[in-house]
């Protein structure tokens, strides 16, 4: 077994030994409750409390509620530490809530039921991911590459990817990295992504590669096929949330006056040289995502008829869906229209475009999501769930 797998087996231990204590405590606080109130009806606490104290029952039926609700107490409160379905706002909720009487107690049955649904999807994801390793659905015959968006880099502790990479793995994929800077220019991360194919290709023996590219990774990608004639040794290009009309976010954030602008991109040049990019051009990559640049990067760069090509798109529901695209989703929505809180649908969608994902849940499906930002998984959406089938299909297609 390996290390994550026992890290995520030893947590569903923790949850699972949490939620039984928690249920039995459930179960007997109230009737611990029900028995001590009895017993001060029988002796009349307030009207004879010194008959009361006398009696070994009433003061075991009081130990007895207190000791109950001792324990639900504790159990509640690590259960909000362990269970990755509750988030940071409810868990205050729940402990600053925890001391009112009756709600106290509905609050600790509403986190138990959270806690048996992450238990009943994990053992569901257990037995799911022993059938599927044996199997290698996610073997394609052509490696890999994962291109990160705008923004970020392919750091080793912090994987811009989540947990899809690993998941990926351990269903057969070979899995590699665009390794392009932060915020590079297309063409210059199309050159770096070039070196990282060609690298690959001869690394691997193998003769193409598939790309699945995020945000403007698929941009940078798109430069690279038809740009850099690349086309040869790409096998299928997947884009998810690519900006391919651009974003009229950015034409908004345009309108700043030009010497603002500038500054504030020389500022985030400065810092993303510190983290690793040796020719961060923050001013021009962002114009680059631009509906005006859209346009004639579009008519210059057509796809490429070697090279199977495929669109997926999101939406949010409502604006605090996301604590970090709220601003942008709100902005976006009322300059355009509905959209992932960076990119709307119409500008995500491209050649064979494979369909909007989102649920029936209000939170919707963010940019961020899409990459397994937050390391969650939400009603009716899986991310790691949604790659697998995507590169299951991949290798179902021949690439």
């Amino acid at each position: 077994m390996k290390p994550l797998d026992a890290a995520g087996r030893l947590h569903l231990l923790l949850l699972r030994a949490l939620t039984g204590i928690l249920g039995v405590f459930l179960i007997f606080t109230p009737m611990s409750g029900l028995w001590m109130i009895s017993q001060m009806r029988r002796y009349s606490v307030f009207q004879d409390f010194g008959g009361y104290v006398r009696h070994w029952s009433s003061i075991g039926s009081l130990l007895a509620f207190l000791l109950c609700c001792l324990g639900m107490f504790t159990a509640l409160f690590w259960l909000c530490l362990v269970c990755r379905r509750l988030r940071i706002v409810k868990r205050l909720v729940v402990w600053s809530m925890i001391w009112i009487p009756v709600l106290n107690y509905g609050l600790a049955f509403y986190v138990w039921a959270l806690a048996r649904q992450e238990i009943d999807h994990s053992l569901y994801k257990i037995r799911l991911d022993d059938v599927r390793a044996e199997r290698q659905i996610c073997r394609t015959k052509y490696p890999l590459i994962l291109v990160h968006g705008v923004g970020f880099r392919d750091y080793r502790y912090f994987n811009y990817w989540g947990r899809i990479p690993r998941e990926l793995a351990r269903n057969g994929a070979q899995v590699y990295y665009g390794h392009q800077e932060a915020w590079g220019t297309v063409e210059d991360n199309a050159e770096i992504l070039k070196e990282e194919i060609l690298g690959i290709c001869k690394e691997t023996g193998a003769e193409k590669v598939n790309i699945i590219a995020h945000s403007k990774g698929g941009l940078d990608s798109r430069y690279l096929i038809s740009g850099l004639h690349m086309a040869p040794y790409v096998a299928s290009l997947t884009t998810i949330n690519t900006p391919h009309r651009g974003s009229a976010l950015v034409e908004f954030l345009m309108k700043l006056p030009e010497g603002v602008y500038r500054f504030i991109c020389r500022r985030i040049d400065c810092c993303f040289r510190k983290f690793g990019d040796k020719k961060p051009d923050t001013y021009t990559a962002s114009r680059q995502l631009s509906c005006g640049y859209a346009v004639k990067f579009n008519q210059k760069y057509p796809d490429d008829n070697r090279v199977y090509y495929q669109s997926y798109a999101s939406l949010m529901k409502r604006g605090f869906s996301s604590k970090l695209l709220c601003i942008p989703y709100w902005i976006l929505k009322a300059i355009d229209g509905p959209n992932d809180g960076l990119v709307t649908e119409e500008s995500a969608r491209w050649t064979n475009f494979r369909g909007t994902l989102k649920n029936k849940y209000l939170r919707g499906i963010s940019h961020g999501d899409m990459i397994d930002l937050t390391r969650e998984d939400y009603r009716d959406f899986h991310v790691t769930e949604f790659y697998i089938a995507l590169v299951k299909e991949l290798g179902e297609l021949g690439f």
